[in-house]
């Protein structure tokens, strides 16, 4: 059985390119007031990344700029989500009793100040896709975005705001014809996907964990694209436990065929970490190591096909010290330029502030888990496993729509 390694360079002239180019990275202390207080979304997240990045020279390359978004206005939001959502966004800070519009749950609890919060997030993301839609930057950032659960007309999934699908719709409005999302958080992109289920100019991929154990519920195979865009929802719904070598194999053998077969003019992902082991609110088994790859993979992928164009945002992940910092300075490095050896440790005035921020959290000395995230590609098996029987699901499902053989390896 052959076996491909984390850094192995699929199709011909498959290196990553020397020079990604200029790339942007939207930054602003200000993402961190999306605080939901006592709650698994903990900006701390966000502010150790950064700081983890800065300190390990990621954020100083010569390609980077570093801005700071504005807000998305409502004319910008109104293209994702309803009017009178956001008016329930700015209204419910302001009363104590308020009800509805998926706010003031556990999940959504109200926060002082939360539509401007919530807007300038947004606008990040919109300001990364700007950058890169008009040759400004190859590639944009926003690693406090990604928050993909949120609906045209409530809030879901500790999401406010929906900012993939505004920056998605904002491309659509400045011309763009083909846009591919793909989103690797362990949980179902659902808001993007219901944002363009029936817009066959934005192909959605989602690589998450079955919604039979797992939120939101949705996410089936099945789920392909309303009338007049079937093929454009890709799901692949991994069984829990899946590891590194089985969902790398799940991700090679859906991802980069259909997103090929697209042609899209620009790459659009959804990053969380929250399919790592030891993530406290699911039930995947991937590694830093495992999650590097993917990006890896992403950045290969976003090169092939689109010219190196690519817009990244973050998403969720719960492991507040030890693994999303990690795992979003690796990200941010393969996105600027030279991925970062996992051998590499963190640096110690990091660590000081992690311990600080976090007592008594494990802080990491290392950049890996110490894995090596090697998989074997798919192929039709008459003694499939489980992640195999999830994989030919959705080949079934949509790789007829793309011209693509459901049982043939090499599609």
């Amino acid at each position: 059985m052959a076996f491909e390694s984390s850094d192995a360079k699929p199709g011909a002239g498959g290196q990553l390119a020397a020079d990604p180019g200029p790339v942007t990275v939207v930054w602003t202390a200000d993402f961190l007031g999306y605080d939901l207080g006592e709650h698994p979304l903990d900006p701390v997240r966000v502010e150790l990344t950064m700081a983890l990045a800065k300190a390990l020279g990621v954020l100083s390359r010569a390609n980077v700029t570093v801005v700071a978004p504005d807000p998305a206005d409502d004319a910008l939001l109104e293209l994702v989500h309803d009017p009178a959502y956001i008016a329930a966004v700015k209204a419910a800070p302001g009363d104590p009793y308020f009800r509805g519009s998926g706010l003031n749950t556990p999940d959504n609890p109200v926060f002082e100040r939360m539509h401007e919060a919530s807007a300038l997030i947004a606008g990040g993301t919109v300001r990364a896709a700007e950058a890169v839609w008009r040759g400004e930057s190859l590639r944009g950032v926003n690693i406090a975005g990604g928050l993909h659960h949120a609906m045209r007309d409530r809030a879901s999934g500790f999401c406010v705001y929906n900012d993939p699908a505004v920056a998605i719709a904002r491309l659509l409005d400045l011309g763009a014809e083909r846009i591919a999302y793909v989103d690797v958080d362990v949980h179902h992109g659902d808001g993007v996907q219901a944002a363009f289920w029936d817009d066959p100019r934005v192909l959605t991929v989602s690589v998450h964990e079955s919604p039979l154990s797992l939120f939101p519920g949705t996410g089936f195979p099945g789920e392909i694209g309303g009338p007049g865009a079937e093929g454009t929802a890709v799901n692949v719904a991994l069984p829990a436990g899946t590891d590194d070598a089985g969902w790398l194999r799940a991700f090679h053998a859906v991802v980069p065929s259909v997103v090929r077969a697209f042609k899209p003019q620009v790459l659009v992902t959804q990053c969380g970490c929250d399919s790592h082991v030891r993530d406290p609110l699911a039930d995947l088994s991937l590694t830093v190591d495992g999650q590097r790859a993917s990006y890896l993979a992403l950045r290969r992928l976003a090169e092939e096909v689109c010219g190196g164009r690519w817009i990244v945002t973050g998403g969720g992940g719960y492991g507040l010290v030890d693994v999303v910092p990690r795992a979003w300075t690796h990200l941010l490095a393969i996105v600027t330029g030279e991925p970062l050896n996992p051998e590499l440790t963190t640096d110690p005035a990091w660590r000081a502030l992690a311990a600080q921020r976090r007592p008594g959290a494990r802080v990491p000395t290392i950049m890996t888990d110490g894995e090596d995230p090697r998989w074997r590609p798919w192929e039709p098996s008459g003694d499939p496993d489980r992640v195999d029987r999830a994989i030919a699901a959705t080949r079934r499902a949509v790789f007829p729509a793309h011209g693509l053989d459901p049982g043939d390896p090499r599609d």
